[in-house]
């Protein structure tokens, strides 16, 4: 098995790192982005991207095109990745055809907090780490430092902006695939109890593993009916590279993601389950034209078990406005790792750098030139390079 490292001492680009960190402090362009005329409560200031120059992207970015994220629940690295793991399937089979990094890192507890973080880098809030049970209208005072916005609640005003939203804005396509939704966009109303908290037989769908209904920017846009729909549509989708999304994130139900054991509908659920998936949609992925000609897919978690057990953290995070903790006993969501196939990866290998959600965001905008919002503009931060994509290495 062929091992990499950190992509700041591996490679002769990277080696230059630091000078590249202290060209970005002083070089990197402020995007203020426009408040959406769609929106609700108070007027608050639009947060803001750090632009990556081009210099900070040449020599590593592979040309991907199409980047596919699927999230899987609650579960530590050394359950997933470690010997004896109930998912064999993943950590075997699929392990040995991509690149490993196992030093990746949820950034908050509980789930909620997690799948915001990957599509817009903001952190959490009191509501958000307990899940949002009530889909609650977010109630802010203002934007702080790395374009956090202020305050406490779940569905973030229009002016809080996404990478969907940067997608858009380039030309770009983006989906969200959802098992068991159903009804595209689906979420609860405004203000009301979230109802899908718990599974029920023939409805195992969770908004709150759905970050795309947590933006009033996205779910007051027909974008949500047309671009945020359920996973049986994922397939048709995958029939050519032209119908393929630039970004798809794909969620499975919650028996499905290994959240549930038992499921209400009689399967094991945990990481067996999630296995059995994996085995019907990895190949359906990794086999379409849009894979084989310019794909990355990420497999990874949202975060370790639980807060009491791990409330680990990387790649300098620390708390935001919104909570002390992000953790709840903790500076973090604990240590998960992330799987990486594609044709710009070298099968059987693996990274030791520090990632978190917020890389992965950040790498995600990198792969599509788009600035960096929130978290993902941290100085210091680590984005996929030589490490991941390392075919050519």
């Amino acid at each position: 098995m062929t091992t990499t490292t950190d992509h700041a001492t591996a490679t002769p680009g990277s080696r230059n790192r630091g000078r590249r960190l202290a060209r970005r402090a002083s070089a990197a362009a402020l995007v203020l982005l426009a408040a959406a005329a769609i929106g609700y409560g108070p007027a608050q200031p639009a947060a803001t991207a750090s632009a990556p120059t081009a210099t900070q992207r040449q020599g590593y970015l592979p040309g991907a095109q199409h980047v596919f994220v699927i999230n899987l629940e609650n579960k530590g690295y050394d359950s997933t990745w470690g010997q004896g793991s109930a998912a064999p399937y993943l950590s075997t089979t699929l392990r040995s055809q991509g690149v490993l990094l196992n030093q990746y890192y949820g950034t908050a507890h509980n789930s909620q907090p997690n799948y915001v973080a990957q599509i817009s880098g903001q952190g959490p809030n009191p509501q958000m780490q307990a899940d949002c049970q009530t889909y609650s209208p977010f109630a802010g005072t203002g934007t702080a430092s790395q374009g956090q916005a202020v305050g406490d609640g779940c569905v973030f005003p229009a002016n809080v902006p996404t990478v969907a939203g940067q997608l858009t804005a380039a030309g770009k396509t983006w989906k969200g695939y959802m098992e068991d939704m159903g009804t595209p966009c689906r979420h609860p109303a405004l203000g009301a109890v979230d109802d899908t908290q718990k599974a029920k037989v023939g409805d195992q769908y969770a908004a709150r593993h759905n970050p795309f209904v947590y933006f009033a920017g996205i779910t007051a846009s027909p974008d949500c009916a047309r671009n945020d729909v359920d996973l049986s549509a994922l397939k048709t989708d995958l029939a050519s590279a032209a119908t393929t999304p630039n970004l798809s994130m794909i969620t499975p139900n919650l028996c499905h993601d290994g959240h549930d054991s038992p499921c209400v509908d009689g399967q094991p659920g945990g990481l067996a389950s999630a296995d059995e998936w994996l085995k019907q949609w990895v190949p359906a992925i990794t086999s379409s034209p849009a894979f084989r000609q310019d794909g990355v897919l990420v497999i990874t978690f949202d975060e370790s078990d639980g807060p009491q057990s791990d409330a680990t953290a990387c790649c300098g995070e620390t708390a935001g406005p919104n909570t002390p903790e992000p953790g709840i006993t903790g500076p973090g969501g604990g240590r998960v790792g992330a799987l990486v196939i594609s044709p710009f990866v070298k099968a059987g290998t693996w990274s030791t750098t520090p990632y978190n959600h917020y890389s992965l965001l950040a790498s995600i905008e990198d792969t599509f030139g788009l600035p960096y919002l929130g978290y993902a503009g941290a100085p210091g931060l680590n984005r996929f390079g030589l490490d991941v994509y390392n075919a050519g290495v």
